[in-house]
């Protein structure tokens, strides 16, 4: 077997591979390279040298058996059997719900997660997008610090967990979509710069030096990033990617990595044949990122839309520190305006930032299902000081309404799990790090990140501690009771009628019509012959719709058509799904 590794300011490489050590040759053909050849099969154990350092990890390891600090494992692909047949998914149309593998069971397993996926096809999701499963350091974690961008968490079952999680998802008519992240490394276990040049300090990023995607050496950074974004869907079988926090890759050059990675993926997908996407986290509010390339823009498919989810959050809760502050002036005239033009910041100024925000989305280029929509994320709840859901302080019927206008809104819908059954478990930041000091240090960052808001030490969960994993964990004999079972009921109904009406999944943005009152609390649009609304507040509103003929889809409480005036009556706190024409 030829092993490859590339090392362009060594004088000296090595391998180790199953006790045997010989030394690596310069490859000719390419620069930096180091090539050599040794009796390896799938489990063989390895590593690299440089300059007669450690043995570390290969940066392009398939596998970490005993975790990010010990030998690579080679991983032959072509031993796993698929069992399905898989012409795959397009994003058009989806239901997504975001996963995270180590809290969706007690077990926390990928093979654990599978048996509950009969779960998610009968609510109706068309894709799983799981959280990052790289290695990171212990048992348990959210997966932002992750290493080794090409091998799958052990504890979660590693290489054969994943396939196996694949194939049943694929079985069950469901896509998947990888969280990968690709701004930085986890800062234990990174032993990338041992090798070479993968980190800048050209720019600065929250996590330190920026990911080397325009300095000298970066030609094979950028390839690198690219080819483990490939091989997740090569390898694996999956169908998209999100991409975290874009806007901390920092790129100066023409071509920006975001862009060639696009073109990769779209090239993978034409020989594939079957679809493949890109999602972007960004906080840019910039539609180049989601604009086809043939057109100026980045051309990846979709990006997450955390201004919907803003005006949304303050219209329900009345929240409006930090970056709430924007949206809660008037937080139902915020939602009109996410509904009507994709972004609340389109160039407006934004008190948060003390600047002017975003550039103004032209829908007539950009389809609606470009931006996804949710009520709940993993970092919306988790990076809470207490981890607390909507369903820690709304009613059911609030919930209700969070729910309508996620899943009939313009945008591809978002569900966190465990949100469809209003889950009582909180998901809180958790971490399991074997090195005491960072360990220490993140408890004591946590603690201090939220002292500064007024909470007290005591009542900020302790992310070492496993009771704030445990905690996290999703019960899953909640949905078979009241009121989590009428909540679920609901999602179900919803995503039946988004699947159903045409018009849910219209891609023309600028087709939605919208009318609040700010001081009442109640909204309604209109898509197509749909029409959607929903009354926030205690007690009833009347909402005039026209004098349309209609007939109720579905409402969380009873709720007669309207009558030869127009006017729709809804109970407080509800939500209601109308068919005119």
């Amino acid at each position: 077997m030829q092993f490859e590794v590339w090392a362009p300011q060594a004088g000296r490489v090595t391998l180790q591979c199953d006790d045997v050590t010989r030394a690596l040759e310069p490859d000719p053909e390419r620069e930096g390279w180091w090539l050599g050849e040794a009796e390896a099969r799938d489990g063989s154990r390895y590593g690299f040298a440089v300059d007669d350092g450690p043995v570390l990890p290969d940066p392009r390891s398939r596998r970490q058996p005993d975790g990010p600090d010990g030998l690579s494992a080679v991983v032959d692909h072509g031993r796993y059997d698929w069992r399905a047949e898989w012409a795959g998914r397009p994003l058009p149309g989806a239901v997504l719900y975001e996963l995270h593998v180590g809290t969706y069971t007690r077990e926390g397993t990928l093979d654990a997660a599978a048996e509950r996926l009969g779960h998610l096809a009968e609510l109706g999701v068309t894709h799983v997008e799981l959280m990052p499963l790289c290695p990171f350091p212990g048992r348990h974690g959210w997966g932002y610090e992750g290493v080794s961008l090409w091998a799958v968490h052990e504890p979660y079952g590693g290489p054969e967990g994943l396939k196996r999680f694949v194939d049943r998802a694929h079985e069950l008519g469901l896509g998947v979509i990888l969280d990968v992240v690709h701004n930085h490394l986890g800062p234990s276990g990174n032993y990338l710069p041992a090798f070479g040049p993968y980190f800048t300090d050209t720019h600065q990023t929250p996590w330190g030096s920026a990911v080397n995607l325009d300095a000298p050496g970066s030609d094979e950074v950028r390839d690198y990033l690219l080819q483990s974004a490939l091989a997740w869907l090569r390898d694996y079988r999956i169908d998209g990617l999100r991409l975290d926090a874009v806007h901390a890759l920092k790129d100066t050059r023409a071509c920006h990595f975001l862009e060639e990675l696009s073109t990769a993926v779209d090239t993978l997908s034409a020989d594939l044949g079957r679809p493949l996407f890109l999602i972007a986290e960004s906080d840019l509010n910039d539609p180049r990122l989601i604009t086809p390339r043939e057109e100026g823009g980045y051309g990846l498919q979709a990006q997450w839309n955390d201004d919907f989810h803003h005006c949304l959050h303050t219209a329900l809760t009345g929240e409006s520190q930090g970056y709430y502050a924007d949206f809660a002036r008037a937080p139902l005239a915020a939602v009109a305006r996410t509904l009507t033009r994709g972004y609340f910041h389109d160039g407006t100024y934004s008190s948060f930032r003390g600047r002017h925000h975003g550039r103004p989305l032209d829908s007539t280029r950009v389809a609606a299902h470009r931006l996804l929509g949710y009520s709940q994320t993993h970092d919306q709840v988790g990076n809470r000081a207490q981890g607390d859901r909507l369903s820690a302080t709304l009613s059911p019927g609030l919930l209700a309404c969070a729910a309508t206008l996620t899943l009939t809104a313009p945008f591809t819908p978002m569900l966190f799990m465990g949100e469809e059954w209003a889950a009582g478990t909180p998901w809180q930041f958790f971490t399991d790090h074997t090195d005491p000091e960072l360990a220490e240090a993140v408890r004591r960052g946590r603690r201090r990140e939220f002292a500064a808001h007024g909470w007290a030490e005591e009542d900020v969960p302790d992310p070492q501690d496993p009771a704030t994993r445990d905690r996290s964990c999703l019960d899953w004999s909640e949905p078979e009771r009241d009121p989590h079972a009428r909540v679920l009921a609901w999602y179900r109904r919803l995503i039946a009628l988004r699947h159903e009406q045409a018009d849910l999944t219209d891609p023309d943005l600028g087709d939605t019509k919208v009318a609040y009152d700010e001081r009442e609390r109640w909204l309604a649009f209109r898509r197509g012959d749909v029409r959607v609304a929903v009354n926030l507040a205690k007690g009833p509103a009347a909402i005039p719709l026209g004098p349309r003929h209609a007939r109720v889809l579905a409402a969380w409480e009873p709720v007669q058509p309207p009558g030869a005036d127009g006017v729709l009556h809804v109970p407080g706190e509800s939500a209601v799904v109308l068919l005119q024409g």
